[in-house]
């Protein structure tokens, strides 16, 4: 975890250092963060993967939590800046999509269920393009639908998911015959801790100068998110014992609930027109929010639910 922390401020020094290397920054997020991802399936065996799809009971509680629960929690603390319109919308787009990437890096540091998270990945992306426009038309109104659009979900899931994940099948399968595929894969498991650093420094550093730059508005969504991390990890926990999920499926489940989606959801707020133009500082504060309190949690999940499998050394 210090090493974590080390990347972070890093990146927070370079951001404001240096604020333009903002576009550069930002324009290697999605590759280091195919990178790590690519790291992290070469380490899951495939056939757990397969055995995730049959996990119903794991399935269920995280569509349950992410879809049914988690929106209700969302509701309740955007009505604290429903009367600025640029920040209930970034609010809103970040807190109703759960991630699908780097929560299974997380949730692997920590000990959890990674392999079947994975395999819940494609229902969690379907459901929210699906839902998403539902709860802005309850949650916002009816002209918040505008501004919704497919695209950068499928971009996302093709570039941080299906192709890593064909990638390391592929890596898998020659290791099984060559020894270039081992090689490869353990290049590569040495190489996590440095990605997860690079990941953590380049979001940083690519968006703290422009949050800095609104810090008097955007400071009021900081206690926000913050009790949004706190009441999905205590609803992920709950909604996994409730089912009787073993210790690393918990854990997979309180991850999943407590990370969002704000890498993707950045590019639908960033198109939003200029009188919403804090739409997407409210996303990326979410992000760096977030971010902290997953190196916490990545520690602190053990504690909370002991057991299942050992945590990965950082």
């Amino acid at each position: 975890m210090p090493l974590y922390l080390v990347a972070m401020l890093a990146g927070a020094a370079a951001g404001l250092g240096a604020p333009g290397l903002a576009p550069a920054l930002e324009a290697s997020i999605n590759p280091v963060l195919a990178l790590l991802l690519f790291a992290t399936f070469l380490g899951i065996p495939l056939t757990e993967v397969g055995k995730g799809f049959r996990d119903a009971r794991f399935l269920l509680t995280v569509t349950a939590t992410n879809f049914l629960a988690v929106p209700l929690i969302v509701f309740g603390l955007s009505r604290f800046v429903a009367g600025d319109r640029g920040l209930l919308l970034g609010v809103l787009l970040v807190l109703l999509t759960p991630c699908v990437d780097y929560v299974i890096v997380f949730t692997g540091l920590a000990g959890g269920a990674r392999a079947r998270l994975l395999a819940a990945t494609p229902l969690l992306m379907l459901l929210q393009m699906a839902l998403l426009p539902l709860y802005l038309l309850l949650f916002a109104g009816g002209e918040a639908i505008a501004v919704i659009d497919v695209g950068p979900f499928l971009e996302a899931f093709l570039v941080l998911i299906v192709i890593p994940l064909a990638a390391a099948a592929a890596v898998q399968a020659l290791g099984r015959r060559h020894r270039a595929g081992t090689a490869v894969e353990g290049i590569m498991a040495g190489a996590m801790v440095p990605l997860m650093m690079a990941t953590l420094a380049v979001v940083i550093g690519s968006q703290v100068a422009a949050v800095g730059g609104q810090a008097g508005q955007l400071a009021r969504l900081v206690p926000l998110y913050a009790a949004f991390l706190v009441l999905a990890v205590a609803l992920g926990l709950v909604a996994g014992r409730l089912a009787r999920l073993d210790a690393p499926a918990r854990r997979a489940a309180a991850f999943s609930t407590a990370t969002r989606n704000s890498l993707v959801v950045l590019p639908l707020a960033l198109a939003l027109p200029e009188p919403l133009a804090l739409a997407p500082l409210a996303v990326v504060t979410q992000t760096l929010v977030e971010l902290i309190g997953m190196v916490v949690l990545v520690r602190l999940m053990p504690v909370l639910v002991p057991g299942g499998d050992p945590v990965a050394k950082r």
